[in-house]
């Protein structure tokens, strides 16, 4: 009876443990305008959202009973908001629009109709449309971009423009 304990402590200790840290804090949030492209011939009308930022975060369990560095991962979603907030956001890669800088002011022709934005309060995102689901995969990247170090197994950021309307993307290590 003992024995069976034992070989069974000890296959417990040989696996992998792997935890879920969830961050999903109140300041960690952006305000900005944007607009959705629907076809080539119809968007929203220009409008803004108080966007939150989460991420869940799958990694190996430490010896020390440590995971991932909940205080790093907290930091540096809050400087990922930090660079969005308080901007128009534009998308870069849709086929259906042009942006072009002109001076003081983008130029953004869609359907025919000119539109010109301050360069200053704008940024041109490499997105193909200006939404939840696009904002989460932009994010992504920049929230793994210095974590080589880390033990993680998986990665999800969620952008979300109000309560109960949210985009995630979401990254597996191979």
């Amino acid at each position: 009876m003992c024995s069976d304990v034992k070989l069974e402590l000890r296959y417990t200790v040989g696996m992998e443990q792997l935890t879920t840290l969830y961050i999903d804090k109140e300041s960690h949030k952006f305000s900005a305008a944007h607009y959705t492209i629907f076809s080539a011939t119809d968007r929203e009308r220009l409008h803004g959202h108080n966007y939150s930022v989460s991420a869940r975060i799958v990694a190996r369990m430490g010896d020390n009973g440590f995971s991932a560095d909940y205080n790093y991962y907290k930091s540096r979603i809050a400087t990922l908001c930090a660079a969005l907030d308080e901007y128009t956001l534009l998308a870069g890669d849709s086929p259906h629009q042009t942006i072009e800088p002109e001076g003081d002011y983008y130029r953004v022709t869609f359907a025919g109709v000119q539109m010109h934005f301050l360069r200053s309060d704008t940024l041109v995102l490499p997105i193909r449309n200006a939404t939840v689901e696009e904002f989460s995969r932009y994010l992504l990247p920049q929230l793994l971009e210095d974590c080589a170090t880390d033990d993680l197994r998986e990665v999800e950021l969620c952008v979300a423009s109000g309560p109960g309307q949210k985009g995630c993307a979401h990254w597996r290590r191979d």
